[in-house]
């Protein structure tokens, strides 16, 4: 179903999707803007980085594996930085290890590649709520 983006939705915070793949981007992007959310997309770890000002309220989908800085990797480095958005890490393949590791970096959800657009929106939605 269409939504138009409004006014509640918009001030719920912006959704910073960070992943390697122009395809995987550009699908989020199109999903969660048809979700009428605000999304903001970057190409990996150092563009988030190098980003002057990320929004107080939101989200992060953040994928797993990405040259130069895992998701892990990525999400550690935003913590020092004293960034605390919610993060939802997304991979190609989900294991105990990985479930343990973005849970002791406090990443929220962790979803397997192909996503499934329920889940990923639900998610969104349910952090997007308890934050406001």
């Amino acid at each position: 179903m269409f939504r138009m983006p409004t006014e509640s939705n918009q001030e719920a915070g912006t959704v910073l999707v960070v992943d390697d793949d122009a395809a995987v981007r550009s699908a989020l992007k199109f999903l969660l803007e048809v979700e009428g959310l605000d999304v903001r997309l970057y190409d990996g770890a150092s563009a988030l980085l190098a980003e002057a000002s990320l929004p107080a309220r939101g989200c992060l989908i953040i994928d797993y594996r990405m040259p130069i800085m895992d998701g892990l990797q990525l999400t550690d480095q935003l913590r020092a930085r004293k960034v605390g958005l919610p993060v939802i890490l997304i991979t190609g393949r989900v294991s105990d290890d990985l479930r343990r590791r973005a849970a002791k970096s406090g990443i929220r959800q962790v979803l397997e590649k192909p996503l499934s657009d329920g889940a990923l929106v639900e998610g969104i939605r349910s952090i997007l709520a308890t934050a406001a």
